[in-house]
């Protein structure tokens, strides 16, 4: 079954490669040490054999051929019969041990016998090399000498002790890294304990931050960063709803007391009732331009940008110019075409809140200029009203925040116009912020939106 901790898969991972690295070496030992004994028993026969050729040159042998050593058989045969003219005590009535090898440039015989051929039990072989040498006492003739191949095992000793120090190696690899791994992961562990801690405790707590520079710290301070943000969301959830729940209220109250009134009195008055259902009538449409705008701020929220087309701006602003019929003078300041990616019903509802607020707070005039600066759209609504407070320009974005001279200028408002707005202006890679107009001595509101690129033009 598959480690299932990073500790256990490290620790696994580690040690198999090191096994698979020890398990090669002591393959390759034991090949190494087989052929390396090998060739010192052929050494061994070859001198052998050299010897017995060296004692035969003027005499031969009186009787068996004297064994000695590793070397157990000698033979000296005939060439080209291959008689066996001497030989052993064990070879002694027996036939040659090996025929002459003629593609062999060292010994004229290098080969292995097994069986009766060498006079020994089924199964058992010995290594077998022949020496040439011409003139002897017995003529030309080929000595062979036969040692026992080496038995691996019992020259293995070495290689055994050195099996065992690698499954102890393999042992203490993986105490090392489990401990090693475990210590590294530490952080990680606390970090998880922490995180769960703070969820349950809510999100003001913060991640200890270790001092290491590594990238432990480093997940510390993201996940930090994370929390931060989250803290945000959460506070700006909060008082979102709350000051939702304070805007939805007050008209629910007002025409709650009102309904009660009318219905406090026995003999009520037509005309009264008529101005109660307007009242209630507006109460209504208040409620509901509210509504509306809470569902289009969660659409915003979870918006993915999609249904994007290329919208010239200058048309929009044009348009709704057009559509708008008012005690104040507009005026429009565009070149040409500025062309922007983008969902044109929420563009408009950008330009249409610009411009109601633009009309709300001017005395007699909104201008509005449309151009391309650097690589954006740019729209600019001045009026020539009386200003936004430096100190408010950013507070008019928040949700439900309502300026003294707003609330007297339009007490039916809901407050979410220009947050709603900004929230376009963001979700189109904009921005939209507020001013103070040296055009018109008023507030001048800039939204700026990359234009389109020119390969889609």
């Amino acid at each position: 079954m598959r480690p299932r901790s990073i500790r256990a898969r490290v620790t696994f991972g580690a040690v198999a490669a090191v096994g698979v690295a020890l398990g090669l070496g002591v393959v390759l030992t034991v090949i190494l040490v087989h052929r390396t004994l090998v060739m010192e028993l052929r050494d061994d026969a070859a001198q052998a054999a050299r010897l017995v050729a060296d004692e035969i040159v003027d005499e031969r042998y009186p009787g068996a051929i004297p064994t000695a050593g590793l070397v157990l058989r000698l033979q000296i045969v005939e060439r080209g019969t291959g008689e066996v003219l001497a030989a052993s005590d064990a070879l002694q009535g027996r036939p040659a041990m090996a025929r002459e090898d003629d593609t062999n440039p060292d010994f004229r015989v290098d080969t292995t016998a097994c069986g009766t051929a060498i006079g020994a039990g089924p199964g058992e072989c010995v290594l077998v090399v022949g020496y040439e040498i011409d003139d002897t006492a017995y003529g030309d003739v080929l000595v062979l000498a036969a040692t026992r191949p080496p038995a691996v095992l019992d020259n293995l000793l070495p290689e055994l002790a050195f099996g065992a120090l690698g499954v102890a190696l393999l042992a203490c690899t993986a105490v090392i890294i489990w401990f090693g791994v475990g210590r590294a992961l530490r952080p990680v562990r606390e970090i998880t304990e922490e995180i769960h801690r703070i969820t349950r405790s809510g999100v003001h707590g913060r991640l200890s931050v270790p001092c290491t520079q590594d990238e432990i710290s480093e997940l510390a301070r993201t996940a930090n960063a994370g929390l931060d943000r989250l803290e945000e969301a959460v506070t700006r959830q909060r008082r979102f709803v709350s000051d939702a729940s304070h805007e939805l209220r007050n008209p629910i109250t007002g025409m709650h007391t009102k309904l009660e009134v009318e219905l406090s009195d026995p003999d009520p008055d037509p005309r009264s009732r008529e101005l109660l259902l307007t009242s209630l009538l507006a109460d209504t449409e208040r409620l509901e331009h509210i509504v509306a705008d809470l569902l289009e701020l969660a659409r915003l929220d979870t918006s993915t940008g999609r249904e994007r087309e290329r919208v010239d701006l200058s048309s929009l602003v044009s348009t709704e110019f057009g559509n708008r019929r008012g005690r104040h003078t507009l005026r429009v300041h565009a070149s040409g075409p500025v062309w922007v990616r983008g969902n044109r019903l929420q563009l408009v509802r950008v330009l249409t809140n610009l411009l109601a607020n633009a009309e709300r707070h001017a005395r007699s005039r909104v201008d509005v200029i449309v151009e391309r600066v650097g690589g954006a759209a740019v729209v600019e609504v001045h009026d020539d009203g009386s200003g936004i407070p430096e100190k408010d320009r950013e507070r008019v974005f928040e949700r439900f925040a309502r300026l003294s001279e707003s609330r007297e200028r339009d007490p039916g408002g809901s407050g979410l116009g220009l947050p709603i707005s900004r929230e376009i202006a963001r979700s189109h890679g904009g921005t939209l912020v507020a001013g103070h107009s040296d055009l018109l001595g008023g507030a001048m509101f800039t939204l700026r939106i990359p234009d389109a690129p020119r390969a889609t033009r």
